[in-house]
């Protein structure tokens, strides 16, 4: 059974949508004119006003007549359409939105659009007041023409949102609190309700918008003069006195504030308004992008009004609608937020004159993401803080050239570089390193493009935009690479400079040129002593020594077609040099202390560190890894940059440290460092990257040179060191961040004990390419006779091979060897300590010293095992039978380039291990390269009695 107010209801919206269909015919459809358009800007503008109007009281009509429709079928089946199917309940929000038509109605109020309209046809209006009469209750014939359809358009829709208000409270009550409908109900009410007061507010503000511009004339009017603003507070109703600008009037519309001195606007967008209260109660703050300003009044009260208009009308434009149900009644926090997002176009001087900023604010100044453009084409994209770039950014800057720019990817501080950043040039030049105040410092590596006419590259440190302390430079033209020291971005100090050609210089430099003494290796192996010029030609006083002893000493000099030429005393009696003076002489070797050496990429983890390894300093610090993208540095596209977050591969930091503690036992240790270091993304492994990529810039290519071999393993060794601290830096911060605290330090030995045993075997295969091909050239000479002489005893069979090598006839394994009818044991090759053999050959197998060692262990097992087993019993070989076995052994395993083997493994070996077991065998194994490559070896038989204490 249907209620009376459903019914009342009923009557309302049929004589709603009448009223709604005689306005459409009567007052709308007069006041848009036909054809031809008006041809001024203002007649154009009313026309489209009133066309949307138009277009909203058809909405309005359209949704009033399917709330009547649900009405009707309601009251004609009662038991099966229930209460909830009515639209005033069920679609309110919906019903709402078509009301907002009075948005469009004060819209054309503020600008006179009935006025103006009503000018054109006063004679038609004059004719229509009965009508209007009828629509209207207490409508006048008299005043101004165009005074009546403004009221019609207005007053029935005023009246109907009224008698809603009305029916549904009556209908809340009718059907009672515990009624499933009831919410609906309720809802409906305070709607609608809101609106009601809405449209009051609306239109007291459009009429005090109206009456605003009969007080204004010439620019400020033309200027103002807006469909869209709404007059909110005047200075001529409460006055206000603006400092340091004095103006004259101040304007509070719900979407700017505009101040008035003379014929000057000052406008301010009030997304970018912020307030901050007064200290004495009659003053507060404004603070916009550019300017500050203070707003006096008479009194507390004028104050609390202006201020609290202000803060609503921010709030209001930041919402993107209107409040309902009155201005600053809505359920969001009085306050405006701080942080926001708008767009802004800076227009006093400095660095971002006509720079237009869009995207985070807070308190008047970029803060958070956001893109900078300046009219020149400068972009810039990334993080701000208080109005400064800070955090990780873009920076495009256009150049000469046409669609070409430099590319800055980049982390800045309080408006300047600071920390990584990767750099790419027009020129296509590429600079990946640190920064600071926006100038190259610390490390960083600066390379030519691939096609470049003069190709370099240089890896390591700058200082203050030159590069300054140690670094390596390859020029690609010259052929020949520098290592050492810079100063105001010219070499300057201790250096090496080594060549495409094998030569190897080293000398002190000064301001790019050689000064004072230095020495020269030729790939010959010839020495130079004495001062050269910048192309390495023996110059003045000097001395050379020939690689067969011979010396010339005198005054050397070049001439164009001349040649080196020289005076002085060649020097044939001499002894022939000690090939370790001369072949192997290293070079670098205490010019560079390895500690001092790339402190420029251990500097940024240390800081991490002692930061307490913050995320926002995760990539300024260590870097990021970022995609190659040079096809769009053509255009502004590029302003996006793939890097790829750390998290998303190793997880946060906070879960780094966590898995570094729950990894702190020795078993669980290594596996945990294997992965962090093969891990590009992890800390412990970008520190490793940056410093494989300084090794490959100093020892491949140009930089294989012998003569660089102990340079080489000291930083290898170095670099395990450094890991190793970086390590105990990353648990001591793990350990902080639990309220722990770490150990007390380690000892010398116990830390010599992590760093061989654990760190260096997992590092030493990311640098173990270019440091073995080191070791290859400077061990190249033995090798070559080492391998003579394996070819040699390859020549014999096993037989006569160990009867060649005094090995006792009763420790030879004849049990080993199957023979078939037509064969003797003299003829059998390769088939004695075949264990032995085939398990000494996987020394070539593994680069970890220790693994090599551990090769070598069971090769000693298995020769020990195969003359147990031949005689029968264990047997515990002496010293005098074991070294001719291991020979015969090492010449059937052909293993290549043994002699660098064996001191790599020397050079890397464990410390602890010196005068043990692997010490001992080590040394077995270098007395037999010894032997084997001896010049006696190809020739004659070996002594006939080995002595043990030719192993020490």
């Amino acid at each position: 059974m249907c209620n009376p107010e459903e019914a009342a209801l009923l009557r309302l919206e049929e004589v709603f949508s009448a009223t709604l269909a005689h306005v459409n015919s009567y007052v709308l459809q007069p006041l848009l004119p036909a054809a031809p358009e008006p041809s001024d800007p203002w007649g154009r503008e009313c026309l489209r006003l009133l066309q949307q109007l138009h277009k909203s009281s058809q909405q309005l009509w359209e949704v009033t007549e399917e709330s009547l429709h649900s009405l009707q079928e309601r009251l004609r089946h009662p038991d099966s359409t229930g209460l909830e199917s009515l639209l005033l309940l069920r679609g309110a929000d919906r019903v709402l939105q078509a009301h907002i038509y009075i948005e469009s109605y004060t819209s054309c109020m503020v600008v006179q659009a009935f006025q103006k309209a009503a000018k054109r046809r006063s004679e038609y209006w004059r004719g229509q007041q009965k009508a209007l009469r009828q629509l209207l209750s207490g409508v006048s014939s008299e005043g101004s023409v165009g005074a009546s359809p403004g009221q019609a358009l207005h007053q029935p829709l005023t009246h109907h949102v009224q008698q809603y208000v009305v029916l549904l409270l009556s209908l809340g009550d009718t059907i009672g609190e515990h009624h499933p409908t009831q919410e609906l109900v309720v809802n409906a009410v305070t709607l609608f309700g809101n609106l009601q007061s809405f449209m009051k507010q609306a239109l007291d503000q459009a009429a005090a918008t109206q009456a605003l511009w009969h007080t204004l004339r010439g620019r400020p009017r033309d200027v103002l003069c807006t469909p869209a603003h709404r007059l909110l507070q005047d200075s001529q109703d409460v006055p206000v006195t603006v400092a340091p600008l004095r103006a004259e009037r101040v304007l509070l519309f719900d979407d700017a504030l505009v101040l008035l001195q003379g014929h000057n606007i000052h406008t301010f967008d009030l997304k970018l308004v912020w307030v901050d209260p007064g200290q004495d109660g009659c003053t507060f703050h404004l603070l916009t992008p550019e300017e500050e300003f203070s707003f006096c009044a008479k009194d507390s009260q004028g104050q609390a009004v202006w201020q609290w208009k202000v803060t609503q009308a921010v709030r209001q434009v930041l919402r993107g609608k209107k409040d309902f149900p009155v201005l600053g009644a809505g359920l969001e926090p009085s306050e405006p937020p701080a942080c926001r997002c708008a767009e802004y176009t800076f227009r006093a001087g400095g660095r971002l004159c006509q720079a237009t900023y869009e995207g985070e604010w807070c308190r008047a100044r970029p803060h958070g993401k956001g893109t900078l453009k300046w009219p020149d084409g400068r972009n810039h994209v990334g993080n701000f803080c208080q109005g400064l770039e800070h955090g990780f950014g873009i920076r495009l800057l256009p150049q000469a050239s046409e669609d070409r720019f430099d590319c800055y990817k980049c982390h800045w501080r309080e408006g300047s570089m600071c920390g990584y950043g990767i750099c790419e040039y027009s020129t296509d030049e590429v600079y990946k390193g640190y920064f600071q105040e926006g100038l190259r410092h610390g490390f960083g590596v600066f390379e030519s493009g691939p096609q470049a006419p003069q190709p370099f590259r240089y890896t390591g440190h700058w200082e203050r935009g030159q590069r300054s302390g140690y670094g390596i430079e390859e020029d690609g033209n010259r052929g020949e690479r520098y290592i050492g020291m810079w100063q105001a971005g010219q070499r300057h100090g201790p250096g090496v400079v080594v060549t495409q050609a094998g030569v190897c210089y080293q000398g002190t430099f000064q301001a790019d040129k050689t000064v004072g003494p230095g020495i020269l290796l030729s790939e010959d192996d010839s020495l130079y002593e004495g001062t050269f010029t910048r192309d390495l030609t023996l110059m003045g006083k000097g001395k050379v020594t020939f690689p067969n002893g011979f010396t010339l000493e005198g005054s050397f000099g070049s001439g164009a077609g001349r040649g080196l030429y020289t005076q002085g005393v060649l020097d044939t009696a001499a002894l022939p040099p000690d090939p370790s003076s001369t072949c192997k002489r290293q070079l670098g070797v205490g010019a560079f202390p390895v500690e001092s050496r790339w402190q420029g990429v251990y500097r940024p983890f240390r800081d991490f560190v002692c930061a307490g390894c913050p995320r926002d300093l995760q990539e300024a610090l260590l870097g990021f890894d970022v995609q190659s993208s040079r096809e769009l540095r053509k255009s502004q596209d590029y302003l996006c940059c793939e890097r790829t977050p750390p998290e998303d591969s190793v997880g946060s930091m906070e879960d780094i440290l966590e898995e570094l503690l729950q990894h702190r036992e020795p078993k669980a240790l290594q596996p945990y460092l294997r992965k962090a270091l093969s891990n590009s993304l992890h800390p412990l492994g970008k520190l490793l990257r940056t410093l494989m990529l300084t090794f490959q810039a100093t020892y491949a290519g140009v930089g294989a040179n012998k003569h660089l071999q102990e340079l080489a393993q000291e930083e290898v060794k170095q670099h395990a060191r450094e890991l190793w601290a970086a390590y105990r830096g990353l648990l001591q911060v793990a350990l902080q961040r639990k309220g722990q605290a770490l150990e007390e330090d380690e000892d010398t030995e116990t830390r010599d004990l992590q760093v061989h045993g654990l760190v260096l075997p997992l590092m030493l295969p990311s640098f173990y390419s270019e440091l073995f091909t080191l070791y290859l050239l400077l061990h190249e000479r033995e090798d070559s006779f080492y391998s003579q002489g394996i070819a040699n005893l390859s020549l014999f069979p096993d037989t006569q091979l160990l009867e060649f090598l005094d090995v006792q006839k009763h420790l030879w394994p004849l049990k080993d060897l199957t023979l078939t009818s037509n064969q003797r044991y003299s003829l059998v090759r390769d088939k004695c300590f075949l264990s032995a053999t085939e398990c000494l050959q996987k020394i070539m197998t593994t680069v970890d010293p220790r693994e090599k060692l551990e090769v070598l262990e069971r090769t000693y097992g298995e020769i020990e095992g195969t003359v147990s087993r031949v005689l029968g019993r264990e047997y515990k070989l002496p010293m005098d039978d074991l070294l001719p076995l291991l020979i015969y052994v090492v010449s059937r395993a052909r293993i290549q380039h043994l002699g660098a083997e064996i001191h790599l493994i020397r050079d890397m070996m464990d410390p602890n291990h010196t005068g043990g077991l692997y010490d001992f065998l080590l040394t077995a194994l270098e007395s037999c390269y010894e032997h084997i490559q001896k010049e006696d070896m190809r020739l004659h038989r070996l002594p006939g009695h080995w002595h043990c204490r030719e192993l020490w």
